[in-house]
């Protein structure tokens, strides 16, 4: 099989996701370098002083940097829960809507036409090509009768085929009306 049109769309709030999940991380680590420093510093003071208030010190902020800690990778464990929630509503959503699932990786999706859909395309451009072949076939007895035909008969059928074969087109074209070129999956 042979895809046809763009490969990938980007979807929106996937990347912005990812960029806030990436913002969370930066803030998480860089409060989480303050507790570090602060604990280091009160550790170093702590021990050349060697005094009981010092070492009291430590322990408040050895408590600060476990909270912190305990805090941080909480929510970074939560939005990777509620990430994989989200994706699994959308996936029970676009199942409902009878879309294809959309892959968690870096935000993006192949968008295919549904299986019903396309059932119903391919179900009016076969009805199409069948008024086609009628039409062609009116002109041919018509032509074969000679100057008995009918010439209405004629000219009616051509311009049938000339609105149904634009139809058709039209129902083959991505937007419809514009000229875009035909996406969706080639099967050899």
């Amino acid at each position: 099989m042979q895809s046809l049109g763009p490969d990938n769309t980007q979807s929106g709030a996937g990347s912005r996701f990812a960029a806030a999940r990436t913002s969370t991380f930066r803030l998480g680590s860089l409060g989480m370098s303050v507790l570090v420093l602060a604990f280091l510093v009160a550790v170093i003071f702590a021990a050349n002083q060697n005094s009981v208030v010092g070492w009291f010190v430590v322990v408040i902020s050895a408590a600060w940097l476990a909270l912190a800690a305990f805090v941080v990778f909480g929510i970074q464990r939560a939005t990777k829960r509620a990430a994989a929630k989200l994706a699994e509503a959308g996936n029970a959503f676009n199942a409902a809507a009878g879309r294809a699932p959309s892959s968690a990786s870096e935000g993006t999706r192949l968008v295919e036409q549904d299986g019903e859909s396309a059932r119903m395309r391919d179900m009016k451009l076969d009805h199409s090509f069948k008024i086609v072949q009628v039409q062609a076939r009116v002109i041919e007895e018509q032509l074969a009768k000679g100057d008995e035909g009918d010439a209405g008969m004629v000219t009616r059928a051509l311009e049938t085929i000339t609105i149904t074969s634009s139809n058709a087109r039209d129902m083959i074209k991505s937007g419809g009306t514009t000229d875009e070129p035909v996406s969706g999956t080639v099967i050899d």
